[in-house]
């Protein structure tokens, strides 16, 4: 069903399922802003003179892998679909490209209907922090030229994996992780939910087809989420 402009899984559950998150963990491309497309597309090109056929594998690889970091994906690409080993200096080389081709694009691109009403309401008494799998300086100097920086208690990206920031925060602020809650939209983000024992609850919006298990907790967009970060609806 629909409540709120959320599709709960069950909102029969008993309620001592539900929290009030002390923390949140946001993702940040296709959870704040609009970017997945950006980041489709910078893919698609890094690949399209190697032919058809490679583009289609690596696309299917980033879409299946979304949340990892690029260098990562771009090194299993080039050995899986090319037969090439990159140096580090080339597959600097090609990350670069990438940063450079996608940093204006996810500063200009929209926000994620809803997300800064989102962020002003639940903000209060409450940590927020971000944690993706892009580059940690890059990441920072998009989320300052968005002026979103003063929303946030920490802006976190790669190389660190997502459950070693999880982690890490967690036992800054002495929070159990039931007392908090993760936001993604990939699949990388609900394993590091669930390895981290946080609850989880992932954007799916309504173009894309849904990766997580069934009975996952989904909202298509964020203008519904305050209500779960207020543990008004319990989780699956």
């Amino acid at each position: 069903p629909h409540v709120g402009g959320l599709r709960v899984a069950s909102l029969r559950k008993q309620r001592s399922n539900a929290i009030s998150a002390k923390i949140i963990f946001f993702d940040f491309d296709g959870v704040l802003v609009e970017s997945v497309e950006i980041k489709n597309h910078a893919f698609r090109d890094l690949y399209v003179e190697h032919g058809g056929d490679v583009v289609k594998k690596v696309l299917a690889y980033h879409t299946e892998h979304g949340g990892i970091s690029r260098v990562v994906k771009i090194r299993q690409c080039h050995l899986a679909f090319l037969g090439i080993d990159l140096t580090d200096e080339g597959l600097n080389t090609l990350a670069a490209r990438f940063a450079e081709a996608v940093e204006d694009l996810v500063t200009a691109c929209p926000f994620v209907e809803g997300a800064m009403e989102m962020l002003t309401a639940v903000r209060k008494g409450r940590w927020l922090y971000i944690v993706s799998g892009t580059p940690e300086d890059e990441l920072q100097r998009i989320v300052a030229r968005r002026g979103m920086s003063p929303y946030f208690h920490g802006v976190f990206g790669s190389p660190r994996r997502k459950e070693e920031i999880i982690e890490a925060v967690l036992a800054r602020h002495d929070v159990a992780p039931g007392e908090t809650l993760f936001v993604g939209d990939a699949m990388t983000d609900y394993w590091a939910a669930r390895n981290t024992e946080v609850p989880f609850v992932g954007r799916v919006a309504p173009s894309w087809s849904n990766p997580f298990p069934s009975g996952t907790a989904v909202i298509a967009d964020m203008t519904g989420l305050a209500a779960y970060a207020d543990g008004e609806y319990p989780f699956p």
